[in-house]
């Protein structure tokens, strides 16, 4: 019986732990990764994650013609740099950070809606210290706000 309860509760601090982290994580997208997207406009989704050395990530996205995007990428200080691609369905590179010394943004617009996928990786050091390095890596996407513009009388 001590064993089920001590299991219940150890799930319990666990599942509380991981709920703590993850809040943390999206905190640094709001007040860190958020700066980022000015003067475009945060598009309300808030993707974040604790990740360490080497870890890879995808996201997919539809983006729409005729709009201009910025995609933010921020990684807590702790971590390395972290290169982020995207590419379109095919899965051909149509942007690589990396060629651009791991720049945090990109701005671009599309010529027809499309589904991209976002990958983002965190890099390896040659440090071989036993502490790997982990920290939260926030992506952000903003659009360029067009105001209407209507005809006075």
């Amino acid at each position: 019986m001590k064993r089920i309860i001590f299991i219940a509760l150890f799930l319990s601090l666990m599942t509380i732990s991981s709920i703590s982290i993850n809040a943390q994580c999206k905190n640094f997208a709001r007040k860190i990764c958020m700066l980022e997207l000015v003067p475009y406009v945060h598009d309300g989704m808030y993707n974040a994650a604790v990740l360490q050395e080497g870890d890879a990530v995808e996201l997919f996205k539809t983006f729409y013609s005729g709009q201009e995007y910025r995609i933010a990428i921020c990684g807590a200080d702790e971590l390395p740099k972290v290169q982020f691609q995207v590419l379109d369905k095919d899965r051909n590179v149509l942007y690589d950070n990396k060629n651009n010394d791991y720049a945090r943004v990109w701005d671009f617009s599309m010529q027809s809606s499309q589904q991209l996928v976002i990958s983002i990786q965190v890099q390896t050091t040659d440090d071989l210290s036993d502490n790997i390095p982990t920290g939260c890596v926030a992506f952000l996407i903003g659009f360029m706000n067009k105001e209407d513009s209507f005809d006075q009388f």
